[in-house]
């Protein structure tokens, strides 16, 4: 079938009427689920390899465990530094990498406290690491130049290259800036997963600026338009 765009965050139905759900559920006309039926065979090929079959299976587990019922309407129990931990342990894990923002050093060392008490080896390091300052980042005389090029900049691939040192298993970030977190993600060996998002305005709770977007944070919407009228087309 025609490998058309999906945008599935604007399909119109209802979760449980959706195709993706339920066999006679309504769609778009780019459902993925309808016109890439090879690509989700390749896909389902690909999560049963053996090197990737115990996260799948384990990952899908932990989801169901986040639940006290079978059905709907269903009641959550557990957090998400719970789940995480507990997914470490089905894993079978040991040594957790905990990479962090040094404005959520007083949380890290919660969470650090936290792991051990599972009896997990965990192996941290903070995102100011080198103490390399932000002039280094550029090329003399060249624009865009840092506001304060003395400050020590966010270190991310070194954070990671620590944590690919010491061979740990899994990675837990704890509030790394956007862009710093996507560069510690491409340098690490082993997987990652995001405990706290990085909002310095919203004190790191970045939905709560989505729940409002239609009413207190509607300024955001005005903002997005502005933006994309400046954009350039494709």
């Amino acid at each position: 079938m025609e490998n058309r765009q999906p945008m599935c965050a604007k399909c119109p139905f209802p979760k449980q009427e959706r195709q993706c759900v339920r066999e006679d559920g309504k769609c778009r006309d780019d459902c993925p689920t309808v016109r890439r039926a090879p690509l989700i065979a390749a896909s389902l090929e690909r999560a049963l390899a053996d090197e990737r079959r115990k996260f799948v299976l384990e990952a899908a587990l932990q989801e169901e465990a986040g639940y006290a019922d079978s059905a709907p309407p269903r009641r959550p129990v557990a957090t998400r530094l719970e789940e995480t931990a507990r997914f470490a342990r089905r894993m079978g894990y040991t040594r957790l990498g905990l990479a962090f923002c040094m404005g959520l050093r007083k949380e890290a060392a919660i969470v650090n406290r936290y792991l051990e008490a599972w009896g997990f080896t965990v192996v941290s390091v903070a995102c100011k690491v080198g103490r390399v300052p932000k002039g280094a980042l550029a090329a003399p005389g060249a624009e865009p130049a840092p506001a304060r090029p003395d400050e020590t900049m966010c270190n991310p691939i070194m954070q990671a290259m620590l944590m690919n040192e010491q061979r740990v298993d899994f990675n837990i970030l704890v509030g790394l800036c956007v862009g710093h977190d996507s560069l510690f993600f491409k340098t690490a060996d082993a997987p990652c997963t995001v405990l706290i998002a990085k909002d310095r305005l919203l004190a790191h709770n970045p939905v709560g600026a989505i729940c409002q977007y239609d009413a207190y944070y509607r300024c955001l919407a005005e903002e997005a338009a502005a933006a994309g009228t400046a954009a350039p087309a494709e």
